[in-house]
């Protein structure tokens, strides 16, 4: 009796323990990583990826001190920044999984000595494919395989409207203001996606595709003759003092092209695309923003 006693007691105490997370696979930018499942205190030092666990609806514990992401704000923390971590605060906090990316992949050796750590950078090659692949690997990571799939829909929908609209509309060159320094972006720069999953034409099919662009001139605008200009504001991005795109593009040379002629020079929104760019929320908002572009110029 005493025995099936005992076996009865340790059996009921097992079940009380709490169920072990399953371990998961899920893609990185270095590859597959296994992790346990639904981890509950998580940090973040990316903003692409603080954006798509946003819509998401991830609960995230910490993230930086200065999110320059108006929807995104209500994570500011005080972990440190994307370039500096606040390595003491990260160990107070204590967090079950770090995810990093982007800004702060450099720093992934050095999180790693605090909490596990994942690296979801989402820039360079396809990044509207690599932007659906986080999406996946954070549903499959938080068990939310079914929101995920649901944005995930809501993105190609959205993505096969802007190409619907962008169609017939001419060719685009990408170009970034800081205060008066223009660089210019092809189609396999960071901000290349736009043509890639538009199938937007290049104005200029060989621009340098560096991490800071081909720095070019007002001629070389003026030479190129884009149909359209998409332009980024890198001082409104970062919240920086200097000249506007606006104050910097007002000039004659510019003003001779087909794009300025027409009324078809795009600002886009910059700290969606330069500071978040990659996320779930960021990508709708810049394909959204084109549609109504486009299709306003085809009505």
């Amino acid at each position: 009796m005493f025995r099936t006693f005992t076996a009865t007691v340790a059996a009921a105490a097992l079940l009380a323990l709490p169920a072990l997370a399953q371990p998961v696979t899920i893609e990185t930018a270095t590859g597959p990583v296994e992790l346990e499942a639904a981890p509950e205190t998580v940090a973040v030092y990316d903003m692409a990826a603080l954006d798509t666990l946003d819509a998401l609806g991830v609960p995230v514990a910490a993230s930086i001190g200065n999110i320059m992401v108006d929807y995104l704000t209500q994570y500011e923390g005080d972990i440190g920044t994307l370039f500096e971590p606040d390595f003491e605060a990260l160990y107070a906090l204590g967090p079950d999984l770090v995810v990093a990316g982007g800004r702060s992949a450099s720093q992934v050796t050095e999180l790693q000595k605090y909490a596990t750590t994942i690296d979801m950078t989402t820039m360079g090659g396809d990044q509207y494919a690599t932007t659906l692949a986080r999406l996946d690997a954070y549903g499959k990571l938080f068990g939310l395989e079914d929101k995920a799939a649901e944005l995930a829909d809501a993105l190609n929908t959205q993505l096969e409207a802007t190409k619907a609209a962008a169609e017939g509309a001419g060719n685009a060159l990408m170009i970034l203001t800081n205060g008066p320094k223009i660089s210019a972006y092809g189609g396999g720069s960071r901000f290349g996606w736009i043509h890639g999953a538009l199938d937007l034409p290049e104005a200029v099919a060989d621009v340098e595709d560096t991490t800071h662009g081909e720095a070019i001139s007002f001629e070389f605008i003026a030479e190129a003759n884009p149909d359209w200009l998409l332009v980024i504001d890198r001082v409104a991005a970062i919240g920086a003092e200097g000249d506007s795109a606006q104050a910097t593009l007002d000039n004659a040379l510019v003003a001779e092209t087909n794009a300025w002629k027409n009324g078809h020079v795009v600002y886009l929104n910059a700290a969606d695309i330069y500071i978040s760019g990659g996320g779930y929320t960021s990508t709708m908002n810049t394909l959204k923003l084109l549609e109504k572009a486009f299709g306003g110029a085809a009505s």
